[in-house]
């Protein structure tokens, strides 16, 4: 008797659910082709029918020898981008074959010489480090990381951190412990035991065993209600809840991290406290920048880098409200102030670092008002494009470093990040006014 025949994939893809999941191209003889991830896996699979996709010149080859295909569902968009990178990497489909090995491809790393092991991106894995990959997406990966942070709470800085080190006692916790997304090993408020226990169940969700993560989970929260450690166990519940919640956290596109350029955040934090004599590392940099809209109206971008490194939720907009026609020195002034007086009146700390975008004008505009709403500023300084000085308050003259300088470069970054912020939020409110016509 012979076998059934596979279906046409054109109608094997309508059994497809509208869920994420990984999908799975196969030739006449049953063999894996390509291995893809989607978000909705109906979707994805069948824009490979299409007109446009058999034009592609990225898809052109492959579509005419699909035969079948295939689907896992998974329970996120995070689940299947882990199942993805696992399926690649064990059946090395031909249509992959650009990431078998590739090691400029983006990877999950967690360090394993640390006390506090780091979790991080890489496109360059240290030896030893326990990898995850290589990823089909950086974006996606970037994101995917910022989500498994908020339900592991893992770190990701480049602190060394040692348990027994008493310094570490006295350091300030830097904004992810303050939204709840690290436990702060910097600050030892985790023993070591605990957070590599939250290392060890992160690299079980890593290897897809999710539901024995949970049943384990479970288990351990029940044992430490029991033995009355209620704060163990409501630490697990939070976990368990989160990792229920994976699923709508909507498109890990809405999570990611920007691209962070080639230097060692570490190298220009030391050079930053170098240089300016600071009494330490400025672990939280803002910086600050202006951009104008057609006819006139003006908007302000504000980032944030935490042991300099950006850090996406704590970006702000702002329009400019008490400035008529365009006006940087005044503009600046504005949004400095509504910065600094909101974090104040809110009992927050100010930045280590505060970078202007602009030359000694601005600068000076922006301590202007701050005195005069008597302020105190944080350490304040401006970054002037054009020869790329920088003003300090009170100093005539400007610090000229070095165009290699890790310091500078940092600086540059922090800067050149606030100015594309800015002028993301202008062609947002000009697309808005251009569909309101």
């Amino acid at each position: 008797m012979l076998s059934e025949l596979p279906k046409d994939p054109r109608e094997r893809v309508k059994e497809f659910p509208h869920a994420p999941g990984v999908y799975l191209m196969k030739d006449r003889l049953g063999r894996v082709l390509y291995i893809g991830k989607a978000v909705d896996l109906r979707n994805r699979a069948s824009s490979y029918f299409n007109r446009q996709a058999a034009e592609d010149p990225r898809t052109a080859e492959l579509v005419p020898q699909i035969a079948d295909l295939d689907y896992i569902q998974c329970d996120s968009e995070v689940d299947a981008l882990l199942m993805e990178s696992r399926l690649v990497k064990d059946i090395q489909p031909p249509f992959n074959s650009d990431l078998k090995d590739d090691k400029t491809f983006p990877y999950l790393q967690i360090t394993t010489r640390e006390d506090f092991p780091r979790v991080e991106f890489t496109r360059k894995p240290d030896k030893g480090a326990k990898l995850y990959g290589p990823f089909t997406s950086a974006s996606k990966l970037r994101g995917a990381i910022n989500v498994l942070q908020k339900v592991f709470k893992f770190r990701t800085c480049t602190l060394d951190i040692e348990e027994g080190d008493e310094k570490w006692r006295w350091f300030r916790p830097c904004l992810l412990h303050g939204i709840r997304q690290c436990t702060a090993p910097c600050n030892l408020r985790i023993s070591r035991e605990d957070y590599r226990r939250d290392i060890e169940r992160l690299k079980l969700f890593l290897d897809g065993k999710k539901t024995d993560l949970v049943d384990e989970m479970q288990a351990e929260m029940k044992a430490a209600a029991k033995a009355l450690q209620f704060e163990k166990a409501a630490r697990l519940r939070d976990q368990l809840t989160a990792l229920e919640n994976l699923s709508q956290r909507g498109n890990l596109e809405d999570h990611v991290q920007p691209e962070v350029f080639q230097i060692d955040p570490k190298k220009g934090l030391a050079g930053l406290k170098k240089v300016f004599n600071l009494p330490e590392l400025p672990r939280r940099i803002e910086g600050v920048d202006i951009a104008h809209l057609s006819g006139g109206e003006t908007v302000a971008s504000l980032v944030q880098f935490i042991d300099g490194l950006p850090f996406k939720h704590g970006y702000k907009r702002f329009r400019i409200r008490t400035v008529d026609g365009i006006d940087d020195f005044a503009s600046i002034r504005e949004v400095v102030c509504r910065r600094l007086k909101r974090l104040q009146d809110d009992g927050d700390a100010f930045p280590d670092l505060l970078l202007i975008d602009g030359g000694k004008g601005q600068l000076s505009s922006a301590m202007e008002g701050l005195r005069s709403l008597g302020i105190t500023p944080p350490f304040t300084l401006s970054l002037a494009k054009r020869e790329e000085e920088v003003f300090l308050p009170g100093e005539s003259e400007p610090y000229r470093l070095s165009r290699h300088s890790y310091a500078l470069r940092l600086l540059q970054y922090v800067r050149d990040e606030a100015h594309r912020f800015a002028q993301h939020y202008h062609h947002i409110l000009t697309r808005k006014r251009h569909l309101g016509e």
